[in-house]
């Protein structure tokens, strides 16, 4: 399950530094996707076996011309309320500033486990900076080096050791989670009300989290489903202001509890920038997608044309990640729900496809002898041989060859694609490796 990292502090003290050393801690879960403005937010680390989702909340709350201040305490309440483990960042050259204190009185009353990191530690002088820390009250504070990366092991070890106990709720693991997710307005609660409203009482809420409940069960019309509940993970808005911020924020738990996302896009507002960042978490996670253009009743332009253009323009932002359902309906008037459900539960199943060795390897060889990889240095890449990863959480094929470093990006694109012609992979990501004969 989903466990959040946090990073808090006043503005220059290292907060996207330790960000960027964490994230890349190891290249195979970061993908950077450009494109987002606050991508850079948001990523994935492992460190001792524990996978876990690391924010630096400064990029995520626009310095507006309000005071400073405003700001970080908009920072520090949200850490409070989305984080499992806080990190509070400070700055061994400058010591201990008002904004400082101010931060700690707040990280004090709440119940959250708080690492103070002094940063700028970046020789043996800083150290003996790091004792007046302890005066924040807050435990022994970690002097690391964001920049050189020295003491942040000792600190992750700290993480690891602190993360709650994740209470896994009884859920049974054959049915399929969905999320429906979207920037604020785009009709998510009146979506999830239209498919409540059929079920008040049929829907049955799982107890025994700390969050009451992350899902509720749907099974009616032949669907059977359990909804990840947005409203469950998130406790209490004290934020108004730069609801689109705080709105990505709260998709990620969302998206990483689920199987398949839904994706609300409002047909009245077009695709904007806040679309693709959720877009692009939901890639990172690799969770299967379906699109739900949302208002259709409303929108000005319902001619074939403009849903040819709004499809285009759709998959262009979202490229190279294509494949995937989109849906033209509304939630108010429930017209295409069903077939919104519909589709979550086919992509569902095309994650769980196994194709059987034998007919995947007469498809691919074809396919590779028609198009071989191009030759590098005089070189000829030969692909011998295709199989199916087993348990694995998508589609992923491993092809056997004798140079797998240089097959390239593009070759990569060719197979995905010709793979993607050939079986229903509709709405999933796939993995695509390379290994030694």
């Amino acid at each position: 399950m989903g466990r959040l990292v946090a990073i808090v502090g006043r503005p220059n003290v290292g907060k996207s530094t330790l960000f960027n050393r964490l994230t890349q801690t190891r290249a195979a879960i970061v993908n950077d996707t450009s494109g987002t403005t606050r991508d850079r937010q948001y990523g994935k680390m492992e460190w001792c076996g524990m996978e876990m989702s690391v924010v630096d909340t400064g990029g995520w709350v626009v310095n507006s011309d309000d005071i400073f201040e405003e700001e970080i305490n908009k920072q520090v309440q949200l850490a409070i309320e989305e984080a499992d483990v806080i990190l509070f960042m400070v700055d061994i050259k400058n010591g201990i500033t008002d904004l400082d204190d101010h931060v700690a009185a707040i990280l004090r009353q709440s119940k959250k486990p708080v690492i103070v990191v002094a940063n700028k530690a970046d020789n043996n002088e800083g150290l003996y900076g790091e004792a007046e820390f302890y005066s924040l009250g807050l435990g022994t504070p970690y002097s690391i080096s964001a920049i050189n990366g020295s003491g942040t092991g000792d600190l992750l070890d700290e993480v690891v050791r602190i993360m709650p106990e994740k209470k896994e709720e009884e859920v049974d693991e054959e049915i399929p989670r969905f999320a429906i997710v979207g920037r604020p307005n785009a009709g998510k609660s009146s979506l999830i009300n239209s498919l409540m409203d059929e079920q008040r009482n049929i829907v049955t809420d799982i107890a025994g989290t700390t969050r009451d409940s992350i899902y509720s069960r749907y099974n009616k019309f032949g669907f059977d489903f359990y909804l990840v509940d947005t409203a469950g993970i998130r406790k209490k808005a004290k934020v108004n202001e730069d609801i689109e911020y705080y709105s990505v924020l709260r998709s990620i738990r969302a998206i990483e509890y689920s199987d398949v996302c839904i994706l609300l896009i409002d047909a009245t507002r077009g695709i904007e920038s806040q679309d693709v960042n959720i877009f692009s978490i939901i890639e990172k996670n690799r969770k299967g997608l379906v699109v739900l253009v949302n208002k259709w009743d409303v929108a000005e332009h319902k001619s074939q044309q403009s849903i040819d253009h709004f499809i285009a323009t759709i998959r262009d932002r979202f490229a190279p990640f294509t494949d995937f359902p989109i849906i033209f309906g509304s939630a108010l008037t429930k017209q295409r729900i069903f077939k919104v459900l519909e589709s979550a539960i086919e992509v569902y199943k095309n994650r769980k496809l196994q194709i059987p060795t034998s007919q995947l390897n007469n498809a691919m060889q074809e396919i590779i002898s028609a198009y071989p990889p191009p030759a590098v240095k005089g070189k000829f890449v030969k692909i011998k041989y295709v199989t199916m990863l087993k348990e694995a959480r998508v589609p992923s094929f491993v092809f056997f060859c004798n140079l797998p470093q240089w097959i390239r990006d593009p070759y990569k694109r060719y197979l995905e694609n010709q793979i993607r012609e050939r079986w229903n992979l509709s709405g999933t990501p796939i993995n695509l490796y390379f290994r030694q004969k």
